[in-house]
């Protein structure tokens, strides 16, 4: 080979090719630990390695955004590296069936068929395309909760303008004394004219784990449809939609199952699907095609790459495992905090009723101040919630949580309470 063609060659293979200078003090990367499986506390201090944590104060406000682990942190990188590089290429040859391949995947996660999962942005999103869809007739009423989240209750508040339907609005008791007792509080606002219940499968402000399989049996003894707020639920708990057997089911993948934000879930049931007009046209597909509810044009890709590695990260530890872990961090520091003077728990005491996400209020201060102090003070990051029946903040431990930081949270309320 000549000496020009070699140095040419060497030039076209730097383009392609990171540039990685040599000095003599360049480090190797290492290898990373590797996860302890005998003793469960080891296990979880190795799994708050792989967090990076942000020092100034003790976070117990994940359930807003559960922020990517390290190892899904670096494959998301690298996804975005991908695409950047591979540009237009990528995207006019296989991003629909690496897409299709995550949402197969995402099917199996939540015991669902493949041809009834699309990969959204939130549950907002999700939830909204089935109301906005919804082929709505004047008169027509829809049934949801007070404490549901405000965004879709707004959306039901824009299809009563629009098409003229009537919302009517019951409220979760937060400490039920059996399920039937919140069955009966759903079906009592069932009329002839009902088409469509929402119903959270674990409630936002509170963490309460409702009985959706109960209240769908319910409502399709009426003739009535169920869409499920899970926002909160894949990757934190066990989901099952075949069991549950509700019509519509939408969560959030940047919660619980800790993807990069942007990333949702809708389920519609497969005799559903034709009925619901989607938000953008899509091209010519069968009126039970769940992609013609997917178009969302030129998007992220990457994002919906790193679901993949998310559920990765999330069968390492197991989801069974996650999910004790979760629920055991919760009653760690609510039972401590039950029967303390001035302080109200505002989820319920019975265990299958939540999991990691509960709510504690101060009687004698409001959640924004109760939220205020507790940051300043204590440094301790929560967020307070002022709605209806629930006056408290919500506090979402995750999985790298240590019980010396719950027991700071407890000592803190302690204080704060006795203040009274």
């Amino acid at each position: 080979m000549q000496k020009r063609d070699f140095l040419k060659r060497v030039g076209q293979a730097a383009m392609v090719t990171p540039f990685l200078p040599i000095t003599a003090n360049a480090q190797i990367k290492s290898e990373p630990k590797p996860y302890p499986i005998n003793y469960d506390d080891e296990f979880w201090k190795r799994i708050r390695e792989d967090y990076a944590l942000k020092p100034d104060y003790i976070n117990l406000e994940n359930g807003y955004y559960n922020f990517a682990p390290k190892p899904t942190l670096d494959k998301f990188i690298e996804h975005v590296k991908m695409v950047n590089y591979e540009a237009s290429h990528y995207m006019r040859t296989v991003q629909w069936d690496n897409k299709k391949g995550v949402a197969d995947r995402l099917a199996k996660l939540v015991n669902c068929d493949a041809d009834e999962v699309i990969i959204t942005r939130n549950t907002t999103e999700s939830l909204d395309l089935i109301t906005g869809g919804f082929p709505w007739k004047e008169g027509d009423e829809a049934i949801f909760a007070e404490q549901d989240y405000g965004a879709m209750q707004e959306h039901f508040k824009l299809m009563a303008k629009r098409y003229g339907i009537v919302n009517k609005r019951i409220s979760v008791p937060n400490h039920p004394e059996s399920d039937e007792e919140i069955v009966a509080v759903y079906e009592s606002k069932i009329t002839s004219k009902t088409r469509l219940i929402m119903v959270c499968h674990m409630v936002n402000i509170t963490g309460h784990i409702l009985p959706i399989r109960k209240i769908c049996d319910m409502a399709h003894s009426h003739g009535v449809e169920v869409m499920v707020d899970g926002a909160h639920c894949v990757g934190h708990i066990n989901v099952n939609i075949k069991e549950l057997d509700c019509d519509y089911y939408g969560s959030s993948l940047h919660k619980w199952l800790s993807t990069p934000l942007g990333a949702g879930l809708l389920f519609v049931k497969k005799d559903k699907i034709s009925k619901i007009w989607p938000l953008l046209a899509e091209h010519d597909r069968e009126p039970d095609d769940i992609g013609r509810l997917n178009h969302t044009g030129t998007h992220p890709v990457h994002t919906d790459l790193a679901i993949n590695d998310a559920i990765d990260y999330l069968e390492m530890i197991g989801l069974d495992r996650k999910e004790k872990r979760m629920r055991y961090l919760q009653r760690y520091w609510s039972d401590q905090l039950r029967n303390v003077e001035n302080v109200v728990i505002n989820t319920p005491i019975e265990e299958h009723r939540s999991c990691g996400i509960a709510n504690v209020g101060i009687t004698h201060m409001k959640p924004n101040d109760l939220a205020k102090n507790l940051l300043e003070e204590f440094k301790i990051f929560t967020v307070g919630i002022n709605r209806e029946n629930v006056l408290g903040c919500r506090i979402t431990p995750n999985v790298y949580t240590t019980t010396e930081e719950l027991d700071a949270f407890v000592s803190a309320i302690k204080t704060l309470a006795g203040r009274g």
